[in-house]
């Protein structure tokens, strides 16, 4: 169980974001307030679990405090909803759609001698309110970090921060995932899922070595990506940086990661901004309809095995695994298809006698189905995808050549995690300050496309590219 200082941590975030916001702008404290407290705080079971609202995490933490702060210091400045339509309906779906699924799931549900209590208006607020925290950063980053001077410092914060994570990474590789043990008190996941390939998958502060390992290879990306498009970081040590950060993430034993890494860095290094637009909307889009393929067996499931079995079996096995698993879970949601079952593990196959849930639920996608339906999995992947539909339209008529040379990198790191929330459940905060960023772009594109343009070493940037100059 989680040491009280694990809870003095959490407790203590909010004057950490309000110090941060009082002696740094608006789109650095928020940037920081957010990575740092993703990066660093414990993570769940340490949480406060408040009557009426759902666990308070550092996963909602950060945001909350930002989000508080900016009210207060900055007032509602603009609409923080998002001004596309279609941005729009998907929030408002998102955010109100636990309603309708607590509305058509008031019955209880039987295993045998087990049941699962009905859902009532207690669970539909606690849901909703869990769905506000979680969109927070999106609606804080489209409103904070729109322009294209936040969206480089973003970048430089995930390389500089990767950079930072990759020591205790190295510690943990040597040593055994033991950090969050030591620090604070308790192992955030099973120690036999950190054991890979005869050595160890570090952990450090996040709920898997899957997140480390993606993180890491979004660090890298980053890092690529300013050394190729920012004339004051094309620089031998930028380009040194991004490769030690490939190498950390080689050591890191995560084939997934590996390739996400694949994919993204020829894209970048080779493509046009435009081309890499399309290219994240066509992995955003192949996200969207891989539960329809799955559930019309179009999947070639075996030849992926195959491959995967020539790499290593036990990755084999472990893929075999999750492919079984969404074969029952979907079946499972196909029963209430349109707004799934809701919480308390309804979504779930239970044991008839001990209670104990017999399915394991890994990727995000199969999660948001069996909780909110086909509604619910379409208007979270849906709020994720948009901006990237909104950038190949506002880029069409604005030219690709006026748009900001750090677009289309953070368009291909966020396609890429939409990609892994396939596999995976690695939707973060920072997925949603990369979404919400990207949506506030191409808004402005649309509105005034004068703003969302930038020379790197601009006055308006001068300051903060030397500040990032003096860590780097």
């Amino acid at each position: 169980m989680p040491n009280p200082l694990a809870y003095l941590m959490l407790a203590l975030w909010p004057v950490v974001t309000i110090v941060l916001f009082r002696r740094q702008p608006a789109d650095r404290a928020l940037i920081l307030s957010l990575m740092v407290g993703y990066l660093f705080l414990p993570e769940f079971p340490a949480a406060f679990d408040l009557p009426l609202l759902p666990p308070i995490s550092k996963h909602t933490i950060p945001a909350l405090a930002a989000f508080g702060v900016c009210l207060v210091k900055f007032g509602p400045q603009g609409l923080l909803v998002p001004q596309s339509p279609l941005a729009r309906v998907l929030l408002a779906v998102f955010i109100f759609v636990p309603l309708v699924t607590t509305m058509t799931n008031t019955e209880p549900v039987y295993y045998g001698q087990v049941g699962l209590p009905g859902l009532g208006i207690k669970d539909a607020i606690a849901l909703m309110l869990q769905q506000v925290m979680l969109v927070m950063p999106f609606l804080l980053a489209r409103q904070y970090l729109a322009d294209p001077g936040s969206q480089r410092y973003f970048l430089q914060a995930l390389m500089v921060f990767g950079l930072i994570y990759s020591l205790p990474m190295l510690v943990e590789l040597r040593l055994s995932p033991q950090l969050n043990n030591w620090i604070y008190g308790y192992y955030q996941h099973s120690f036999a899922q950190s054991v890979r390939g005869g050595g160890y998958r570090p952990v450090v502060f996040l709920y898997h070595g899957l997140w480390v390992s993606f993180f890491i290879m979004t660090a890298a990306v980053a890092a690529f990506a300013l050394w190729r498009q920012d004339s004051r970081l094309n620089t031998p040590k930028t380009l040194l940086c991004a490769l030690y950060l490939l190498l950390v993430l080689v050591a890191s034993k995560s084939l997934g990661a590996l390739i996400l890494a694949a994919v993204a860095l020829p894209c970048l290094l080779f493509l046009s901004r435009m081309m890499q637009i399309r290219i994240a909307l066509l992995i955003g889009l192949l996200a969207i309809a891989y539960p329809m393929m799955k559930g019309a067996n179009i999947i070639p499931e075996d030849r992926i095995l195959a491959a995967a079995a020539s790499i290593e079996d036990e990755r084999s096995r472990s893929l075999d695994f999750r492919f079984q698993q969404e074969r029952i879970l979907l079946d499972r949601a196909n029963r209430k298809p349109v707004f799934g079952w809701g919480s308390w593990g309804r979504n779930h196959i239970l044991d008839p006698v001990s209670g104990a849930i017999l399915t394991v639920t890994d990727g995000r996608w199969i999660i948001a189905i069996g909780v909110y339906g086909w509604i619910g999995f379409l208007a979270e992947f849906g709020l994720l995808v948009t901006p990237f539909f909104l950038l190949w339209r506002g880029s069409r008529e604005l030219g690709a050549d006026r748009l900001s040379p750090y677009i289309a990198p953070m368009s291909l790191i966020l396609a890429v995690n939409v990609a892994d929330l396939i596999p995976n459940a690695t939707l973060t905060p920072l997925t949603w300050l990369l979404a919400g960023a990207l949506t506030g772009y191409a808004e402005r594109m649309k509105v005034a496309p004068s703003l969302s343009q930038v020379t790197p070493g601009t006055p308006s940037t001068a300051k903060r590219e030397v500040e990032w100059q003096s860590i780097m």
